[in-house]
């Protein structure tokens, strides 16, 4: 049985070669959304794209591909995201941050963890 509930999906916009401490800041948040308690984080690597320096980025021309755009995606309560963005403050020096309400539908599934 579904359930839809109102939540906030947060996206951040970053750079692939942008770092916290020697890591990939992408890997940074994400471990700082598990440590959080939030719902889940997803990674996504783009083929093409640009920021605030107008510099195209792109799989297609080699020299440039060192810095493709990575966005990271969470969704849970709005109560929740709001209280993980001093995290982001922290750690993101360069990038986007975009909440958006949604409408989460979640599919729990059953006991065992199968797919129906």
């Amino acid at each position: 049985m579904r359930r839809e509930t109102p939540a906030v999906r947060l996206t951040v916009i970053v750079g692939e070669s942008d770092q916290w401490r020697h890591r990939p800041l992408y890997h940074e948040i994400v471990h700082r959304a598990h440590t959080a308690g939030l719902a889940g984080a997803t990674v996504t690597r783009g083929i093409e794209g640009y920021g605030a320096h107008s510099r195209i980025h792109t799989t297609r021309i080699l020299s440039l591909s060192e810095d493709l755009p990575v966005v990271i995606v969470i969704v849970d309560d709005e109560e929740k995201i709001r209280a993980f963005l001093p995290e982001l403050d922290e750690i993101v020096g360069e990038g986007l941050v975009v909440l958006d309400p949604v409408l989460a539908i979640r599919y729990p599934g059953d006991d065992a963890g199968e797919a129906r």
